[in-house]
Parts: C-alpha cells; structure tokens; sequence
C-alpha cells in the first residue's frame, strides 16, 4: 500500500495484527509511491478485471489449502477499482493471512500478467517464504522483502503456472540469450527450462517496474548486482538486486516440495554451503549464515 506503518496504537486488533514491514515501517511489494492508475486511466496495459480475479483464483486453487495446514485462513483483498500501485500482506492475531492486491499495480504498462502473478505469489511468500524474516511489533512471522523475491519464482510461481504450455509461451516472447542459456544448462527437460524462462522474465517486468519508480528502469540479466552486504537487509533491495534474486530463484534446482523453513534459511533452498553458485540468494541483499 502507498503508506502505513506498524505502530502500537489505534486499536487492540491493530495492535495484535501485522504487516510485512521494511526497516522503516513502511509496507508494500514496492517502496513508498504516489502513484495511481484508475480503471479508464489512458496509461493503463491490457489487464482486465476478469483477468485480474483469474490470476488470483489460480494461486488461491494452489496455496488455500497449504495455508489451512499450516493453521491459517487465506483471504484476498481484490481491490480492482483502487488505483494504487502496489500490494501488500498482513497477519491478524486470529489466524487471518491476509494479501491485499491493487488495480493500480496491475494496470501498470510495465506489469505484464505473469509479472503480476509473481507479486501475488511474493505477497504469498510473506506468509509461507520462510526465513529470513521480519515482522511487526507482537509477531515476528514475514518473510522479509528478499525472501519473498526469491520464492516467488523458486516456489510459487513453478507451483502454479508448472502445468501450463510453458513452451508454447515462451515462444511468444524476447528472451535474452542469458536467460535461455543459464535456464538451459540447469535444466534438462524442456518443461523445466520454458517454466524458468517464464519466471525469470515475470521478474524483468517487476524490475523495470521498480527501477522505473527509482529513475532507472534499465535492468539487465546480465549485469548483476555486484555488492555485498555484512547484514542481512529486510527492506526493499534496489531494483538490479530484486531482478538478480528473481532469477536466481528460477535457476534453482531444488524441488517445489522441499519445504523452506522459519527456522533454517537453507532448508529447501540453495545454497553456497552446498557448493551452489547459481540459484542462490544475491549477496545484494543476503548476508549468509556462517
């Protein structure tokens, strides 16, 4: 959402209620913005309502249950009609996982529908990432903005759109030779190489999104982020690091059903202890565990 902060006021069920909030107490798949794009705003893509309740319907078909097993009640906030370009997850104390999706964000000319997916599906990761995580002042339960980058296109994203015609659509788009090569050389089957094709460029667009909204919308696969941080960083990593991580996630080897942990940022990941050097968190944003 534009802005909002998770503060120790108001109300007691705010007080027992959570965002996934950055270091600064602001809350969102991207960083504080006053953007706003209406229904019949002339800048608007293709995306249509029907289509916008579709792309959520199809992860909802996925994750409902996965959320009921692990204690928790899925809603959907699909605010179609409001024009603010972002999304954002929230956790009440009574066991509601809430995500609140935007048509602001959806109708954005550089959000393409698969783009649009992958915010869903890293709204879901706040919920069901695993760690590192972050939280609010009572429950320290999100994923924080890394994470959920990265299972997006390492989980979810594989999880719903896996049984697709992944090639046929591919083929539709400007792959750049990265991207098809790093995909070919970790995978073998050409199911698996088209679907992380396809999630790899549903990162491009939230890139180009993010870096657009910071002034610099050229993102490259091939240009990666080369900085390292000493700490861990829970806020939004700039834009070069967040198109690093999405890829990243889709070159990762590991199976959907491995489980990532709260506990254990390994667990169903790759890693570099494991002697992984693709596939693995961007040292942009993530300080690894000695």
């Amino acid at each position: 959402m534009i802005k909002k902060t998770c503060i120790l006021m108001l109300t007691l069920a705010t007080a027992l209620s959570g965002y996934a909030c950055d270091e600064d107490g602001k809350t969102g798949f991207l960083p504080e913005n006053d953007l706003k794009i209406g229904v019949f705003d002339k800048s608007r893509n293709n995306m249509t309502e029907a289509r916008f309740n579709e792309i959520i319907d199809k992860v909802d078909a996925v994750y409902a249950s996965v959320v009921k097993s692990k204690g928790g009640r899925l809603k959907w906030a699909r605010n179609w009609k409001d024009g603010t370009v972002n999304a954002s997850a929230q956790r009440t104390f009574w066991g509601t996982w809430k995500v609140n999706m935007y048509g602001g964000l959806a109708r954005h000319p550089l959000v393409t529908d698969d783009g649009f997916a992958l915010v869903v599906c890293h709204e879901l990761g706040h919920h069901l990432g695993g760690a590192p995580q972050t939280g609010g002042l009572f429950m320290k339960w999100a994923s924080n903005e890394g994470q959920s980058d990265y299972f997006a296109t390492l989980k979810c994203f594989r999880r719903v759109f896996g049984n697709d015609d992944n090639q046929e659509i591919i083929a539709k788009m400007n792959v750049p030779a990265t991207v098809q090569t790093k995909c070919e050389e970790k995978f073998t089957l050409a199911d698996d190489v088209a679907l992380c094709v396809r999630s790899s460029m549903a990162g491009q667009s939230l890139a180009k999104l993010l870096g657009d909204l910071r002034g610099n919308s050229n993102v490259k696969f091939d240009t990666p982020d080369t900085s390292t941080v000493s700490k861990t960083n829970n806020a939004h990593p700039e834009a070069q690091c967040r198109l690093d991580t999405y890829f990243q996630g889709a070159l990762c080897d590991k199976r959907v059903s491995d489980e990532v942990s709260n506990d254990d940022a390994t667990s169903g990941t790759c890693n570099r202890s494991e002697g992984y050097d693709e596939g693995v968190r961007p040292l942009c944003w993530y300080a690894p565990q000695s």
